[in-house]
Parts: C-alpha cells; sequence; structure tokens
C-alpha cells in the first residue's frame, strides 16, 4: 500500500509541477509504466489505468509527445506494448489502444512502421483472439482493435498469413455477420477484411465462408446514409474478386448484373458527383470480375459496354478531363477519410532510388585491360597516327585529293557469325536498282503506279517479273512545277547496275528520256532557296543529280537543250557546309547494304534527302479532351461492332494480301531499309490500326516506326492508331507529332520532315501483352498512338516516322562525301572497317585530326601526342536524333572554319557514328539482331555476338594499355520521355549524395572536372540544359557503355549525351520541337565546347588562380542538393497523371532555369572561339 501511495504522489508532483517539460513528464510516465510491467505489486491494474491514462491525455493534446515516442532511441512503443501484452485490466488496454491510435493517425506511414516492427500486429493479433472469447464481446475493444489494425495493417506484409496462422482471420468476418446494423462496429471490421484480402490464399478462405455474399447485403441503390459503410465494403468487395475463385462465384451468382444496376443507379443520382469515390468502387469490383473470361462475357452478356459507354457520355463537361489512370492500379489500402499527408520524417522516402549503387568499392574506378596486351596488338592496326612519319606527303599543297567512288579501307575483323561470304564476292552480286514506284497522277496516261526504287534480288526473283516492269513503269507523282518531259524523264531513271549505265553514276541523275534512244543528262544550274544555316545543303550550289526537280517554269526546249549540252561532272565545292546529299551515291551505298527481309526498295525521302523546313515548328498544344474522345471512338467500336470495316489492307506475314482497288483505300508499305511496319487494319473509312514489328529475335520494343503511306484524298482527316507500343508514357503527350515527308513537296524543291498531326495522344488500350512478351509479368497492356492527319496533295506518296530518320546507307554516303571533299594537305581523315556485325555489314570507324605542320621532327612529335578524344553514336537504332547530331559533329571538324581546325590540331577524334548497323538497318527500335540491348552489353561483349562492343572496348583498352586514355568518351543517345538536350556522367560523390551513405562520402576527395563540359555546353549550346544532367550511377546501367569506360577503362570524363526526341522547354528554342538543323548545331557545339575544355585543361590551367577549383566545388555543392527527384531519377520527367497538370510543368530544376534561359541567347562565334584561356574560364564560372 505504502509503495503504491508513494509512487502517486510522485506522478501527482510530477503533473502538477510547471516547471517540467512536456518530454520529461511522458518518460516519466513511461517509467513508471515500464516499472509497473516489472514489479508485480498489489494494486498494479490500478496504478496501470491511472499512468496510462495521463500519457493518453498528453498524447491527445501534445503533438510533441507523439514525435517523443517514435523518435529514433526511444523505447516508448516498446514500453506500451508490453503492457498491452501483459495487463489484464480492460480500461488499461482500452486507454493503450486509444494511445496507439492516436501515435499513428498522423505521419502514419513511419509511425505505423514502427509499431508493426516492435511487433505490434501479432500482440494485437492475439489481444484481438482473447476479446473474441468474451460473450459477448466487448463492443468497444473490437471498435478499437480494428480501427488500429486497419491503421496498420498496410504497414504489414505479412499481415495476412499472421491472421491467418492466429486464427484471427474468420473473427472480423463473424462480427460483420452478425452485427449488420451496427455500423461502428462494422466499419473498421470491413476496412480490416480488406486488409486481409490481399493475400490471395485469405480472399479465398473469406469466399469460402461466405463473404461476396455478406459484402452485397451492405452495398446497394443510391442511399444518402452510410456513404462511408459502402465505400469500404466496395474496396473491400473489389479485392476480394480479383481472386478467380472468388469471381467466379459472383458470375455465377448473378452478381456482374447487380453491380451494373447498382453503378448506374448511383450515377444517375449522383448529379453534384459528391459520390465519386463509390461510383469508382463499383467499376473496380466490375473490372475486378471481367479480369476472367467468364467475368467477361457475362459483362457482354448484361449489356454492360453499352451500358458504362452511355453512362460515360453524360455530362462530360462536368468531369475532369482525361481521368486515365495509368497505375496497375495498387490502391492505396486507407479509405480517403484516412488518408493522411506524411511528415517531414518521412518525405525523403519518397526520393529513395533503390537502383543507386550504395556500394564505394563497387563505384571506384579500377582500371583493368581485361584482355592481355599480346591480343590487344591486334588494335594496332587502327592507329596508323601513333607511327606515321609523313614522309613521302606533300603538307604544303592545299588542293584537295579527287573523288575516288571505292575507299580504300583496311581490311575488315572478320567475325566468325557475320556469314561466309567473302566481301569480293559479295561485291560481285551486287544488285541494281530501279525507281521505287508511286502513286497515280492526275492525268490518265500515266495512271498505273510505277515502280519504285527496287533492288531485285538474284534469289528473290523468281518469274523474272521485275526486269519485265521497265517497259510498264509510270510516272512519280506529278507536280505543277514539273513539266511533262521532266515528269517522263524522271520515269526512266535507270539505276540497273549495267556497264551501260555505270559511266553516269556520281553526282548526276541519268535519265532515260521516252522520245530518245540514247541516254542523256539534266543539268540545272538554279539552286534551291531553302538551304540550312546548320550545313544540310542538299540542293546547294549547282548540285545536278536533283536540281532538275527544283526547277520551276523551265520550258521543254530549254530542258532539252540542256539535256543534250554537255555530261562531264562536276566537281561540288566545300566550304563551312556540309557535303551535298549525293542521290546516286546513295544507290551505290544501298547496295551493298545487307538486310535479313532483303529490301528490294529505297524510300524517297532517303533518295531525295531531307532540308530542315525554314520555318519554325512550335510544341503542339494539347486540345482539352483529346484523349477521353479517342478512347471514347475506341469503345464505340466494340459496341457498334457493324459500323467497323475490320479489313487488312497490309500484312508483312501474307504477302498476298489482296486489297481492293478503290480509290478510297490507303495503301501502305515498309519493305525499305529502317522501314517498321508489320500490319495495317483498315477500322472505319479514314481509320486504321497499325501494328509494328518487335526487334528481331526479341519479343518487345514495339516504337520505332517507318512507313509509307499512298493512295490519299484532300481535305480528309485520316486517322492512324500505332496500337502496340510498350513505354508507359510518352512525349506524344506533351506536344510533340510524329514526322511526315511528303514526296510532292519534294519535288516542288521543298524535300523534308515536317512534323504533322492533331488530336495526338498516348495512352493505355485494351489489349494485352502475352507474359513472354511483358518479360515474364502478366496482365500488361499495350499502349497506342494515335493521331490525325489531313494530307495537302491527291495521289501523294508520303512517308511516316517516329523521328527523323537517318539509315546505314545514308551514313555510308555522308562519310564518302567527307572523303571525297576534304582537304589531305589540311586534314587527316581515315576511314576503317573495324569489323563486320552479324548480318556481314562493316562498322565503320572514322580518324580526324589535323595533318602535321610539316615533316619535320618536332610537328610529327606533336601530331603524335595530340590527346584522344573517343565518340560513338546509334547504338540504339530508334534513336535516330543521335545520328543527326554525329552528323553535325563529323561535318564541324571536317569544315574550314578556323575553329574547327583549332579543334584539329588539339585533339586526335575516334568516332564509331554507328554502333549498331543492323538494327538500324532492319528497323529496329533498340536491339541488335542478337536481340539484345548492346548498351547492356559493355561489361563482357561476346566477340561473336556483340561484334561492335567487342571492337569498341577493345580500341579503348588498347589505348588504356598504352598509356594513351582518351581525355573525353562521349556515347550519343536520344531520349524519349525528357526535353531538351543532357548529359549523363558517372561521379563518386554525387552517386553517394543521394544516398545514406554521406558518412562514407564526407571525406572522399574527387576531382570534380567531369563536370566542366556540361557547363560548358550550357553556356554555349541553346538545346543544352545542365538542370536535366545527372552523375549518378546506378545498378542498371552498370553494363552501359558510360559507366564501363568510366569504371574499366579509367575515363574520368565519360558521357552519354541525350538529344530529345520532342524539344525544348527552356532557352533559345523554348517552346519549339527539335528539327535536324538544331541537333546538327548541337553536334557542332559539342566540338565548340571540347575545344573550351582543351584550354581549360591546358598546363595554363595551373597558372590559374587557386579559388578555380574551389569555385568548381562551391558550384557542384549548391548545384547537387536534393530539392526533387527529377535531380538524379533518369527515367523520366514527365507527370504520371497527364491532364491533372499544367504541361509547362515538366521543366527541371528552378536553380538552373536562369542559367539555361542566358544560355539561349548565347551564340558562339568565331570571335568568340578565340577567347583567351582565361576569358574562357571567366565566362564558365561566371
Amino acid at each position: 500500500e505504502s509503495k503504491l501511495m508513494i509512487a502517486l504522489d510522485t506522478s501527482q508532483s510530477l503533473f502538477s509541477s510547471e516547471c517540467v517539460s512536456t518530454g520529461s513528464r511522458t518518460m516519466s510516465l513511461l517509467s513508471q509504466l515500464e516499472k509497473i510491467n516489472l514489479d508485480s505489486v498489489l494494486g498494479e491494474a490500478d496504478n496501470a489505468r491511472y499512468v496510462t491514462s495521463k500519457i493518453l491525455h498528453l498524447v491527445q493534446s501534445q503533438e510533441k509527445t507523439k514525435k517523443e515516442m517514435t523518435s529514433k532511441g526511444s523505447t516508448g512503443i516498446e514500453v506500451i506494448l508490453s503492457t498491452l501484452e501483459n495487463t489484464k485490466d480492460p480500461q488499461t488496454i482500452l486507454n493503450i489502444l486509444n494511445i496507439l491510435i492516436e501515435v499513428v493517425s498522423v505521419g502514419g506511414g513511419r509511425r505505423a512502421n514502427v509499431l508493426v516492427t516492435k511487433g505490434g500486429t501479432q500482440i494485437l493479433l492475439q489481444l484481438l483472439l482473447t476479446a473474441s472469447k468474451d460473450s459477448p464481446p466487448n463492443e468497444e475493444l473490437m471498435v478499437l482493435l480494428h480501427t488500429l489494425l486497419a491503421k496498420i495493417g498496410p504497414k504489414d506484409k505479412k499481415i495476412g498469413m499472421k491472421a491467418r496462422i492466429n486464427g484471427a482471420l474468420n473473427i472480423s468476418l463473424n462480427l460483420v455477420k452478425q452485427n449488420l446494423q451496427n455500423h461502428r462496429l462494422i466499419l473498421p471490421c470491413l476496412q480490416v477484411l480488406r486488409v486481409y484480402s490481399t493475400n490471395s490464399v485469405n480472399a479465398v478462405s473469406l469466399g469460402k465462408n461466405g463473404v461476396v455474399e455478406l459484402m452485397f447485403k451492405i452495398i446497394g441503390p443510391f442511399s444518402k446514409k452510410n456513404t462511408s459503410l459502402i465505400k469500404v465494403a466496395l474496396d473491400t468487395l473489389a479485392a476480394l474478386l480479383k481472386s478467380k475463385t472468388n469471381a467466379r462465384r459472383a458470375v455465377d451468382r448473378g452478381y456482374v448484373q447487380v453491380l451494373l444496376t447498382i453503378y448506374v443507379d448511383w450515377h444517375r443520382h449522383d448529379s453534384r458527383h459528391r459520390y465519386m469515390l463509390i461510383r469508382k468502387g463499383v467499376l473496380q469490383c466490375i473490372k475486378s470480375v471481367t479480369n476472367i473470361k467468364l467475368g467477361r462475357k457475362a459483362f457482354i452478356d448484361a449489356n454492360g459496354m453499352k451500358i458504362l459507354y452511355n453512362t460515360s457520355q453524360v455530362g462530360l463537361s462536368q468531369l475532369v478531363d482525361d481521368v486515365v489512370d495509368e497505375s496497375d492500379d495498387n490502391e492505396d489500402a486507407e479509405t480517403e477519410s484516412e488518408i493522411e499527408t506524411e511528415n517531414d520524417d518521412d518525405k525523403d522516402q519518397h526520393f529513395k532510388n533503390d537502383d543507386i549503387e550504395t556500394d564505394i568499392n563497387k563505384l571506384k574506378p579500377r582500371q583493368e585491360l581485361g584482355r592481355p596486351i599480346e591480343e590487344l596488338k591486334m588494335y594496332e592496326q587502327f592507329f596508323p597516327e601513333l607511327s606515321e612519319n609523313f614522309q613521302e606527303c606533300d603538307l604544303v599543297s592545299k588542293e584537295p585529293k579527287p573523288f575516288v567512288s571505292d575507299a580504300n579501307l583496311s581490311g575488315p575483323i572478320v567475325v566468325p557469325t557475320a556469314g561466309e561470304e567473302h566481301s569480293a564476292e559479295a561485291n560481285q552480286s551486287t544488285k541494281g536498282v530501279a525507281l521505287k514506284e508511286s502513286n497515280p497522277v492526275l492525268t490518265e496516261e500515266y495512271n498505273k503506279r510505277p515502280a519504285f526504287l527496287d533492288l531485285p534480288k538474284k534469289d528473290s526473283i523468281k518469274d523474272g517479273s521485275l526486269h519485265e516492269q521497265n517497259d510498264q513503269r509510270n510516272l512519280l507523282p506529278s507536280c505543277h512545277c514539273l513539266s511533262q518531259e521532266i515528269v517522263k524523264g524522271l520515269d526512266r531513271i535507270s539505276l540497273q547496275n549495267s556497264a551501260k549505265n555505270d559511266q553516269y553514276y556520281g553526282t548526276e541523275c541519268v535519265i532515260k528520256k521516252e522520245s530518245k534512244t540514247s541516254l542523256t543528262t539534266l543539268s540545272c544550274s538554279k539552286p534551291c532557296e531553302h538551304v540550312s544555316p546548320c550545313g544540310s545543303s542538299l540542293f546547294e550550289g549547282s548540285s545536278v543529280h536533283l536540281g532538275k526537280l527544283c526547277c520551276t517554269g523551265v520550258d521543254s526546249e530549254e530542258e532539252d537543250s540542256r539535256s543534250s549540252s554537255s555530261g562531264e561532272q562536276v566537281m561540288l565545292e566545300v566550304s563551312d557546309v556540309s557535303p551535298i546529299h549525293d542521290c546516286d551515291l546513295y544507290i551505290e551505298m544501298v547496295k551493298t547494304t545487307k538486310s535479313i527481309p532483303e529490301y528490294s526498295e529505297v524510300a524517297y525521302p532517303d533518295y531525295f534527302g531531307h532540308i530542315p523546313p525554314p520555318f519554325k515548328e512550335p510544341i503542339l498544344e494539347r486540345p482539352y479532351g483529346v484523349q477521353r474522345t479517342k478512347i471514347s471512338q475506341d469503345i464505340e467500336r466494340l459496341i457498334h461492332q457493324n459500323d467497323i470495316i475490320d479489313r487488312v489492307v497490309y500484312d508483312l506475314d501474307n504477302l498476298s494480301c489482296s486489297v481492293p482497288e478503290e480509290a478510297d483505300v490507303l495503301k501502305f508499305n515498309s519493305k525499305f531499309e529502317s522501314g517498321n511496319l508489320r500490319k495495317v487494319i483498315q477500322i472505319r473509312k479514314n481509320e486504321y490500326d497499325l501494328i509494328l514489328n518487335s526487334d528481331i529475335n526479341s519479343n518487345h520494343y514495339h516504337q520505332w516506326f517507318y512507313f509509307e503511306v499512298s493512295g490519299m484524298k484532300t481535305g480528309t482527316g485520316y486517322r492512324f492508331n500505332i496500337i502496340n507500343c510498350e513505354k508507359s508514357n510518352s512525349q506524344f503527350n506533351y506536344g510533340m507529332q510524329p514526322l511526315m515527308y511528303s514526296v510532292q513537296e519534294a519535288l516542288c524543291s521543298r524535300p523534308c520532315w515536317t512534323r504533322v498531326g492533331t488530336d495526338i495522344c498516348y495512352y493505355k488500350n485494351h489489349f494485352s501483352r502475352s507474359s513472354i512478351a511483358a518479360g515474364g509479368q502478366k496482365g500488361k497492356s499495350y499502349y497506342t498512338i494515335t493521331f490525325t492527319v489531313t494530307f495537302q496533295h491527291k495521289d501523294d506518296v508520303c512517308y511516316f516516322a517516329y523521328h527523323y530518320p537517318y539509315t546505314y546507307s545514308t551514313l555510308k554516303m555522308h562519310l564518302q562525301k567527307l572523303e571525297s571533299l576534304h582537304n589531305p594537305q589540311q586534314i587527316y581523315f581515315r576511314q576503317d572497317v573495324l569489323c563486320e556485325t552479324l548480318a556481314g555489314n562493316s562498322c565503320p570507324l572514322v580518324t580526324i585530326t589535323a595533318m602535321p605542320e610539316s615533316n619535320y621532327c618536332e610537328h610529327i612529335c606533336q601530331f603524335r601526342n595530340r590527346p584522344y578524344v573517343f565518340l560513338s553514336a546509334r547504338v540504339h537504332p530508334g534513336e535516330t536524333n543521335a545520328s543527326w547530331v554525329m552528323k553535325g559533329t563529323l561535318e564541324y571538324l571536317m569544315s574550314n572554319n578556323p575553329s574547327a581546325q583549332c579543334l584539329r590540331e588539339s585533339y586526335i577524334f575516334k568516332i564509331i557514328p554507328m554502333l549498331n548497323p543492323d538494327g538500324v538497318i532492319n528497323g529496329n527500335h533498340r536491339c541488335s539482331l542478337s536481340g539484345e540491348d548492346l548498351n547492356r552489353q559493355w561489361q563482357n561483349p561476346n566477340p561473336d555476338l556483340h561484334p561492335t562492343i567487342y571492337h569498341a572496348k577493345g580500341l579503348l583498352q588498347y589505348l588504356a594499355a598504352i598509356k594513351r586514355l582518351p581525355l573525353v568518351y562521349c556515347d550519343y543517345h536520344g531520349h524519349s520521355r525528357k526535353k531538351n538536350v543532357f548529359m549523363y556522367g558517372c561521379s563518386i560523390k554525387e552517386t553517394m549524395w543521394h544516398t545514406n551513405v554521406n558518412a562514407a562520402s564526407c571525406d572522399l576527395m574527387e576531382d570534380p572536372g567531369y563536370r566542366a563540359l556540361p557547363k560548358i555546353l550550357s553556356q554555349t549550346a541553346p538545346a543544352f540544359c545542365m538542370g536535366s544532367c545527372s552523375f549518378v550511377v546506378e545498378k542498371s546501367k552498370e553494363s552501359t557503355a558510360r559507366v564501363v569506360v568510366w569504371r574499366e577503362i579509367g575515363v574520368q570524363r565519360s558521357y552519354t549525351m541525350e538529344s530529345t526526341l520532342c524539344g525544348c522547354d527552356q532557352g533559345k528554342y523554348k517552346g519549339l520541337q527539335i528539327g535536324t538543323r538544331e541537333l546538327e548545331e548541337m553536334g557542332a557545339k559539342f566540338c565548340i565546347g571540347l575545344l573550351r575544355l582543351k584550354r581549360m585543361t591546358s598546363p595554363l590551367e595551373y597558372n590559374l588562380p587557386s579559388s578555380l577549383l574551389d569555385i568548381e566545388n562551391e558550384l557542384i555543392e549548391s548545384s547537387c542538393k536534393v530539392t526533387s527527384p527529377t535531380t538524379y531519377v533518369l527515367d523520366e520527367d514527365e507527370p504520371r497523371f497527364l491532364e491533372e497538370v499544367d504541361y509547362s510543368a515538366e521543366s527541371n530544376d528552378d536553380q538552373d532555369i536562369e542559367l539555361a534561359d542566358n544560355a539561349g541567347d548565347y551564340e558562339a562565334t568565331n570571335q568568340e572561339d578565340g577567347l583567351s584561356d582565361s576569358d574562357s574560364t571567366r565566362i564558365l564560372l561566371s
């Protein structure tokens, strides 16, 4: 008695003392409670009841008390749970349950986790089992127990199993059955049943005990009473019906019709949309039932499609636009009224990226050759510049060397799997090329479809029908700017590989006049008006081969006189513009390109070439409600099936697929290099579903498309739906448009890809991917890209593409032109064959630097000691923008710009412009012929399966072995879900900053030089955005070129440069879609950035102020704070729920916006390129 009184007096004095803090009160009370648990004294129940009531009072009135009890190092929760486990006093139990409910009611995430980790779930389930034995059970106790279990249950992944093992599973169910009218009791019971039902075994067990039938006793027609109860019951039912057993039970009892009736009733009465969550709950139940075939049949039989469609069309203007849930329907386990905002302690949980590498030992670069030095000597042949003495070279003459058709290339490293045919035999078996057929022209005389640029294959021609077409071919599409004679002449462009025609190959277009018997040439001196300032000069100057197509208003007599004039070849002059596109040379390149389908046609855009349009192409503003409209139209197909044509009009799997010769049916084709379109189904008169090919030897990567359309009418909107895309989001939802190329526009001297399409959106459709195609996951859906196009010309031939196409043959043509047009006395240019691909195509390796000033020893020494820069591109075929950036880089390096000469004198460039030729040729999106992503093979490439990666890595390993590590390695890529151009690099320190291993990284010393190049680019390249750059090393990227070259080869400045497929949201190009002009400019600006980097890394740097690196460190510190997940999450920076955000809110961190905007107006000129070291440093760090 005396001990008890003393304890009570002590606690009373503590509460009455004003000078004692709340924290010490709580700790004192918890200490007393702990003592009561340890000491078994008389009156323990009264004391525990008193102490817990005081703690409850503090918890209810002081938020600080709740934080203190769950803070790190506190034993408060353990003491409370221990008391709950040991006490028999009902009031103490109620007090403790109320305390715990208060503790987890705010900041429920972390605090509920604390309760679970301390064993709270097991103690509560045991208490529930004990309390259920009372007859009747204590209602207040049951309400509190179930309320607490409902709150902590979602945080305990094993609660379902614990409840089943404990025998507590049916206690909640029986309580609901016995107390259907007691809404206060059954509400928390249903919440617990919902948590239990997430476990499939529990769902089946509960279903056997009648839980599905029980839920239908609670839910019903519209009522303003007990809406919270109905909502929870629907959520519970939806979770239960995910079990196929329960779904079948619901179908057998006719509940599908009941659910539809309930939904219609709630929809009809809920005119003000106050009960959206209940309506959503009913839909969720219907969705769960229709996951099984039996459920889908019952749904269709009950006219479910029409019912839901009709209700969705009522009052759309009052609803939120396009609320299309793209998640996998992982519903939150708490009801709306219970969803609480996490406190500040929980916020960094959202920024956690489990993919970030946290092991410092794995992060630290460990330079290792990986292959014996003897084996690496095979790569010595690719570095003749290190041994060349130039004694026989005339380094004074500035005359350019003449064009040589066949470059003198060194022999390839033959890969056994590349085929048994020798290159010589392959050249002998080169096939001819003929103009690809076009659509009919308007005149009757030429109403037959002419042949395309056919490449007849010896093995594929069985009846010689292709040869017979020569006399039956008709015209390209007519154009008002072409005379009939030119049109007739175009029909007779002969590209057959015969000796008779070979003499005309080169830079002229050979046209066989219908009225003549001899071959004559057409020439034209009229230049095209639209020439890219970036250097894409397809029709520049005296471009003979397409000049005739650029002419307007030329009389036929003039044409005849010009065509009969001199047929001598014209040598094209090159200044600072890109090499002119050469149609005939392109055909020559196509002949040696080996494809799996053995393409026999050439696409017009690749033949004619592309000039950037002279107008700006803004990011498309998305109309309100377009996504909802498109989905509604898709649903109408299923409701009004009689209105659907459903006719296959193109099928690669069934080439004999016959299409009626009707004027209103479009014709499709994709049988050309880089083409991708597998099947087309006409849905409505002007609507087509398109199905893409997967990558060869793969079941996925449906995204890249490139196909031809013909037979169109003007003034009609044609809707195209590409229905088997795989990515969960796309820039098509944020203003990106597909690209279209019109042949008629090209014939009118406007040969360009332009952004087209309206009503564009990208959304999940109802087509399910097989588990094989989805990587073993079931239930994954495909996505649809939909766009509508109205054509400008009747019977045009148009091409559509995901992004600006750049084929392997185009690369070979450009490299050939670069080699033929450069000044060999000024520029050292060498093109080698690194290796052969699986299909037997060559992988080009280009070396560019400046010729030595003379053949004196010191000049030769300077030449050999230039640092290397290693560049690569196009490892992913669908990222064609990478090739356009590389084109800009190559052309700048080969230009006569004084800065380019300075750059060549500073570095030796080793460039692999296309790492995946086979994937590019065959229209893949991501893989090579092995069906693998080559940018995930750098750690351990196989020489037979991944020859280009194996030998590219071998080149870098050889440079490491001879102590000539590149100063910079950069791999050019494209990004489908982000805007702007940006870089990914590698940094141990920045990687650690984004993890919980701060202690390990605080003393880590790291050279911040890896940030210099991106920072330079952010100030000189308008499209570049520093805010999107990341230098975090992720586990999933450890086999990429960037990480392997950094970690294994030891190149500190190892980057991936990502270019957007869409456009820019900052700087000079803000609000504009990106084009080839901007991409090529980025390639040139990259070179300028290297020149400035050279100035920074030169020995002069050591004469600069010692504060330079401190400023750099300060720069890194200030810009690496995690302010949002987008600072390091590499996947995408677009919002997930498309219509709930402002489309302009996709930008990067605020801290870089001002810099980026200023940088957008900054153009590097020749004068600026000549800045002194101190000036360039001042600009960099300003």
